[in-house]
């Protein structure tokens, strides 16, 4: 496939906000006090490109043709070309690159964001896996040496391949499964939060249920949300233990909405986290730095969510989740753990 470089190809919505360095943050999440770079109407689709860190960052070299030339890849992105060459400082902020924020007018601190992915465009054939800085599930064990491991991993049709042992000729097959591991609204006050632990803001969930389809709802911080994309997977297994899972470049098209204070409260009750919701399932979560806490944390946002959707009473709601619901780990490895539920909304019906 050819490189959707920025502003070329298929661009699916009327409104398109490319990823060149006005528009990004690189390594921290909108606040309050930043201005917007888009503005839109609540249930505007938007068509994002977004831009992954690997093959940008100090290192790997701060050079992505270098660096992806050396895994023999020839279509390079030219925005991520450009902010790997510019003299944009990262400071002790994240790796991530955020493209935004976009002000969704109507939107106020009480409604819901709801963000919706429409499509997910890989924007490159090739994604990066790495682990570095004892930063996985296994700090102290891996990576085995000094340095960052990056292990590159091709497009095959809907599948990525890899790799089974570094510079052998056998492969590994998996399925893509393209999503945003970040999706935000700005915080309140004048202080960026760092990119990488989500929060009630949402940023890095990473949560791979927010495929095509899939709906992200986020309780409104600030007047018009500011929100924000990035960190964009082509597929990630729950839990994430490396660090990373295969990072790659995406276009992406999300339509945005606001869910007025009373509608949201009347369907979802009182939500303090992000909510995720696809075609089967309602994924209330659950983050805390403590996994047993962010356990704990998940089962009584879904109770609460089965109150307030589906009038259960406690005990029932409790007594449902541990007979019928998947309790799955999002992730592991970004300073703030992650739980997500999936509870099937056909058992309602």
């Amino acid at each position: 496939m050819d490189a959707l470089q920025p502003g070329l190809g298929p661009i699916r919505a009327g409104t398109y906000l490319p990823a060149d360095p006005a528009a990004v943050l690189w390594g921290r999440l909108p606040c309050a006090d930043d201005a917007p770079v888009l503005t839109i109407d609540s249930g505007t689709e938007v068509t994002i490109d977004t831009i992954s860190h690997e093959g940008i960052l100090e290192d790997q070299g701060r050079d992505p043709r270098a660096f992806f030339g050396g895994f023999g890849a020839t279509e390079v992105l030219d925005d991520a070309v450009a902010l790997a060459a510019s003299d944009y400082d990262r400071g002790d902020g994240g790796p991530h690159v955020i493209t935004g924020p976009i002000h969704v007018t109507g939107a106020r601190p009480g409604d819901l964001l709801r963000m919706t992915v429409l499509e997910t465009l890989p924007r490159v054939p090739y994604g990066v896996i790495s682990n570095r800085h004892g930063r996985g599930a296994l700090p102290g064990e891996y990576p085995e040496a000094d340095g960052t491991v990056s292990i590159f991993a091709a497009v095959d049709g809907d599948h990525g391949t890899m790799p089974r042992v570094l510079g052998g000729p056998h492969t590994v097959r998996f399925p893509l499964r393209p999503f945003l591991g970040v999706m935000g609204v700005a915080v309140a006050g004048s202080v960026r939060p760092h990119s990488v632990p989500p929060g009630r803001h949402g940023g890095n969930i990473d949560i791979n249920l927010l495929t095509v389809g899939a709906s992200l709802y986020l309780p409104v911080q600030v007047a018009g949300a500011l929100a924000y994309v990035g960190d964009p997977h082509f597929a990630q297994g729950d839990g994430e233990v490396a660090l990373t899972a295969m990072e790659a470049s995406l276009r992406a098209t999300l339509r945005l909405e606001v869910v007025a204070h009373e509608d949201a409260i009347a369907e979802f009750g009182m939500l303090v986290g992000p909510l995720a919701e696809t075609t089967d399932f309602l994924v209330p979560t659950g983050l805390d730095e403590n996994l047993d806490r962010a356990m704990q944390d998940c089962v009584r946002a879904a109770i609460a969510l089965l109150r307030a959707r589906y009038r259960m009473d406690a005990a029932h709601a409790y007594a449902y989740l541990s007979a019928a619901t998947d309790f799955n780990i999002s992730q592991v490895v970004d300073l703030v753990k992650g739980v997500h539920a999936r509870i099937r909304k056909a058992d309602f019906e």
